[in-house]
């Protein structure tokens, strides 16, 4: 949830943009279980998964653009959106790389970016630093993955339509994965600068 520092804070946690983003984590398992029904012999619920991801996505927008737009900011929920993001994304690998729609080494690079900024938080924490906010470039690269995942997963069929998907699916993913890592690059920096300012001041 991008805000800026001028956005009033609330302390409720049953607001809109909170509901939404609790909305969204309670998906991530039923989209788990939808795209990976055909590898346990069980039926075919690709729509079903899409309409989750397609929830997933719009959800994003809406709950940021709400808690600015009707001062909802929270501490809460500076914490759920950019979980919600991220258990996203890591669903979305498994089963799509499970499915054999996404590349193992797609996944990879996307994995050892997490793990990079896993590291970054807990470096922060033991200085007793909050993690940075989200910025920016790291939603929209979020936005080009939750664009790219599920036309990747209407590609996984025949016909015009597939053929369409899987062209600007992995546009998208292919832009979601740069900035990704641009995102995390900028992150590391600012986390980088905060360690150094706080050895100076020691």
């Amino acid at each position: 949830m991008d805000v800026q520092e001028t956005d009033m804070q609330t302390d409720r946690v049953f607001t809109i943009p909170n509901i939404l983003s609790m909305a969204r984590l309670v998906g991530v398992p039923l989209f788990l279980w939808l795209v990976l029904s055909p590898v346990f012999d069980g039926p075919n619920m690709d729509g079903w998964a899409l309409l989750v991801l397609v929830f997933s996505g719009v959800s994003d927008y809406l709950d940021g653009k709400l808690a600015r737009r009707w001062n909802q900011v929270s501490d809460l929920g500076r914490i759920l959106d950019p979980a919600a993001d991220r258990l996203y994304i890591l669903s979305t690998l498994v089963g799509l790389t499970w499915r054999d729609i996404l590349p193992w080494w797609v996944t990879a690079l996307l994995l050892a970016r997490e793990a990079m900024m896993a590291v970054t938080v807990v470096v922060l924490d033991r200085r007793g630093y909050a993690p940075p906010q989200v910025n920016y470039l790291g939603k929209a690269a979020t936005l080009n993955l939750m664009y790219g995942f599920p036309l990747l997963l209407l590609s996984d069929g025949s016909g015009v339509i597939a053929s369409l998907a899987a062209i600007f699916g992995w546009a998208f993913v292919g832009w979601g994965t740069a900035l990704y890592w641009w995102a995390g690059v900028l992150y590391v920096v600012q986390v980088r600068r905060i360690l150094k300012a706080d050895a100076t001041a020691d």
